[in-house]
């Protein structure tokens, strides 16, 4: 399992999106992008559907 604690990009707030990860700053749960990329999206397409996240947090959390 990843410890996301040591990632910038994202944030858990047991208060907010009952308490997944997130991208900091948003509302939209890490997840999101694996489970997009796992359907055949491209990175490009998660940051026009979901424009609140930033290239820079996809790709810290990728890495």
């Amino acid at each position: 399992m990843i410890d996301w604690q040591d990632c910038q990009a994202v944030e858990r707030d047991p208060q907010r999106v009952s308490g997944a990860w997130i991208f900091r700053g948003t509302r939209v749960p890490v997840r999101a992008l694996f489970e997009n990329l796992e359907d055949g999206a491209t990175v490009d397409d998660f940051l026009e559907w979901f424009p609140g996240v930033q290239r820079a947090q996809a790709e810290a959390v990728l890495k």
